[in-house]
Formats: C-alpha cells, structure tokens, sequence
C-alpha cells in the first residue's frame, strides 16, 4: 500500500464515523438547517470511497463489472417499483461488494442509488441512498476480506442485517432533518413506522440472494475475466512512491 492509498483508506474510516457523528451533534445541540447540513455531510462523506476507486486509477475494461451490476440493480428497482422495499438491488450491492471488493462495492451502491432516481426523482434523499447502498457494498467487501461471507448462510445473515443498518441511516436522517420538535416520543414513532418497511427490505433482499448469490457470482467473476485486462506496468514515477 502506497502513501497515497494508506491515506484514502484513513478518510474512509473518518468518513464512516462522520454522518453517525454529524447526526448526533444534530440532535443533542439542535443546529438549525439540519436538512441542508446533513445532505451536505452525506455528499462530502461519499467523497473518499470515490477517490479511493479513482486512486487505483482503474481502465474502461476494470469500469465494466460495478457499471454493469450498478445498471442491473438501478433497473431491478424500477421493475420492482410496485412493491414498496422489496427491491433487488441491496442483493446486488452485497455480491458486488463479495467479488469485486470494497472500492467497486461503494461504487455500484452509489450509481445504483443515483440512476434508479433519475425514475423515482432526485431529491436531498439520494446523497444519503448513495452513501448508505454504497457502505453496504463497501462492508460486503471488507467482510469478506476478513472471511465472515465465506458460506452462503453469512451472506444470508448479512443481507438482512445490511438492509437494517441502510433503514437505521435513512430513518435517523428523516427524524434529524425533518421531525421537529425532535423528542423521544417523536423519533422512536418514526423509527416504528419506517419498520415494517425494513423488514420488507431485509427479507426480500434474503430471498434475492437465496436464489441469485451462487449463480450471479460465477457470472461476475466470468465477467471479471472478460473485461478485466492486466494492469499496465507501473511507470518509474509509480515505483517510487511504492
């Protein structure tokens, strides 16, 4: 890991503890234009997974696999725009992260969130989707990495918990940013009526990667193998800042 990379991967981890953070700072001090802040605190915490996938400085071929799963997701969240939280595309986001690892993880979350809303519409809600769909891309990475999604039943375990930590951030973003006054009583009925909606989510998003998890990854690492060349050599500038 360069010094470049290790730096990236600091912002990452500040990035991750940021919006937790931002959102607490908002509802112990009751900062006005809570709305506006956090929107923009969710787009500048987007930025250092971003950077990280540009920092590998990857070919059009290496862009081909999160392009293709982050158009297949978007597209499966508008077939499915009928059912209410029963949407593919948290499945989707978990495999990328699986076979592709946590930068490409992110970044298929992220295009998923931003091209399925030019359908549903774009609004102070798709930062916050980006992040959140992109963390559970970036997560399955990390998880996998350290060998917890291995077998088919953690990644079942995940899926379901993924889809709860995505409803705890976009429900805890609507309380902070919109329930006012801001009371136990009031984000506690909020959280209770955003539930059932995440159960949906969680359940579906099982049932998707029961049917899809083995047969999708042999066809994207079939399409890792089509479309991802062999890295150039690196330049002599390249090899003194390894």
């Amino acid at each position: 890991m360069n010094k470049r990379s290790g730096q990236l991967l600091f912002f990452e981890i500040v990035s991750l503890l940021f919006l937790p953070a931002l959102l607490v700072f908002c509802a112990v001090f009751d900062f006005p234009r809570k709305a506006l802040l956090t929107f923009m605190g969710a787009v500048l915490a987007c930025i250092p997974f971003l950077l990280s996938f540009e920092n590998q400085k990857p070919t059009a071929p290496q862009l081909m696999p999160p392009i293709i799963l982050a158009s297949v997701a978007a597209v499966g969240r508008i077939l499915f725009a009928a059912t209410p939280n029963f949407k593919p595309v948290t499945g989707v986001v978990i495999l990328a992260g699986i076979t592709l690892g946590r930068s490409q993880g992110f970044l298929c979350g992220a295009l998923a969130a931003l091209a399925s809303n030019l359908f549903f519409g774009q609004g102070a809600w798709t930062p916050w989707q980006m992040f959140a769909w992109g963390l559970v891309g970036y997560l399955s990475g990390i998880l996998t990495q350290a060998g917890f999604l291995r077998r088919k039943a953690g990644v079942l375990v995940w899926g379901f918990l993924s889809c709860l930590i995505y409803g705890f951030l976009l429900d805890s973003w609507t309380i902070i940013g919109f329930v006012s006054p801001l009371t136990p009583g009031a984000a506690m009925a909020t959280y209770g009526a955003g539930l059932p909606f995440t159960l949906i989510h969680a359940l579906s998003t099982v049932l998707f990667l029961l049917l899809l998890y083995r047969p999708w990854c042999r066809i994207i690492r079939r399409m890792q193998t089509k479309y991802i060349a062999a890295p150039p050599p690196p330049s002599p500038a390249h090899k003194e800042n390894i």
